[in-house]
């Protein structure tokens, strides 16, 4: 079986699950749907209701969750959202993977991440606000200084370029980092599903579920809920080995170079997370000023891009 062949294949596997663990966790009560007495076989809803719900037939419903995506209209798709009640990063997630289950040609592979140097210097001009920027991997690819030191704990390993969903399922020490681990660790697990529904060529995101999987139980049992999600905004809580504990709200935005996205965390004013975050900046400025730059191949405040 060709590459192509293999995520063809690979997609209609996952709109088979997709559907179906959308479909389970929804009751009848919630759908709106008429409940007569007696004990129910399947849990959540049954496929004769969710075809009812989309206004399309029993068969072509089942056709649809084993995964046959050939001829699916914009209108039964709105039907299955809604029947579903699909939020807006599944609608999106069901419609990459529609869109892979019947491509004629294999997307180009995603390309390694640059960080281009007018990005660094707009980072860099953050002096007080801890700037990150990410790839759909969750690979860390660009800093400022204060966003550099907030992660600090994640450079511990060699490897590279950092990985958040590496840190958080397969190093200990995120467990303490955390301070709601179970939290991040379902949003890193969302997040890294929903991109490979957008980039299912991605060779080295293949390879890093492949990883985690294989290494992290906690991992494969979020991977298996097919739960997608996108950046959006929230608060992040870390006790860092430094400053203690740091809670700081994050905003993200998308950036014009496809799948990175730039999230900017500030605590709240007059807080003690602004106390900690002011003492952090100073550690990291003397850090560097006491001859202890950081790797070379680690993102950075230098105005360089990083691979």
């Amino acid at each position: 079986m060709s590459d192509r062949e293999q995520v063809r294949a690979s997609a209609r596997e996952q709109i088979r699950e997709f559907l179906a663990t959308r479909r389970a966790r929804l009751t009848p009560e919630q759908a709106g749907l008429p409940v007569f007495g007696g004990s129910r076989r399947v849990k959540g809803l049954r496929r004769e209701e969710v075809a009812t719900l989309a206004g399309i037939s029993v068969e072509y419903y089942i056709r649809l969750e084993r995964g046959d995506a050939a001829g699916v209209s914009e209108s039964v798709l709105d039907g299955i959202n809604h029947a579903l009640q699909l939020n807006e990063a599944e609608r999106a997630h069901l419609r990459d993977l529609l869109n892979t289950g019947v491509a004629r040609r294999p997307a180009s592979s995603a390309a390694q991440p640059v960080l281009r140097a007018p990005v660094q210097r707009i980072l860099d001009s953050m002096t007080t606000t801890a700037a990150v920027v990410f790839t759909g991997r969750l690979d860390v690819i660009g800093t400022n200084a204060l966003g550099r030191a907030l992660y600090e704990p994640m450079y511990a390993d060699p490897g590279r370029p950092v990985n958040t969903a590496r840190f958080v399922f397969l190093d200990p020490a995120a467990r303490t980092f955390w301070r709601d681990w179970d939290r991040i660790a379902d949003y890193s697990a969302s997040l890294l599903r929903a991109e490979a529904g957008r980039t299912p060529f991605d060779g080295q995101l293949t390879a890093l579920i492949g990883e985690l999987s294989t290494r992290s139980e906690d991992f494969r049992v979020r991977w298996a809920r097919h739960d997608v999600r996108s950046y959006a905004t929230g608060v992040k809580r870390v006790h860092h080995p430094v400053v203690g504990d740091v809670e700081v709200a994050y905003e993200s935005t998308r950036l014009a170079d496809p799948g990175q996205m730039l999230l900017m965390y500030t605590p709240e004013p007059d807080s003690p997370s602004e106390d900690a975050l002011r003492m952090l900046a100073s550690w990291a400025a003397s850090k560097s000023g006491a001859g202890q730059p950081y790797p070379a191949d680690d993102p950075h405040p230098t105005g360089a891009d990083p691979g």
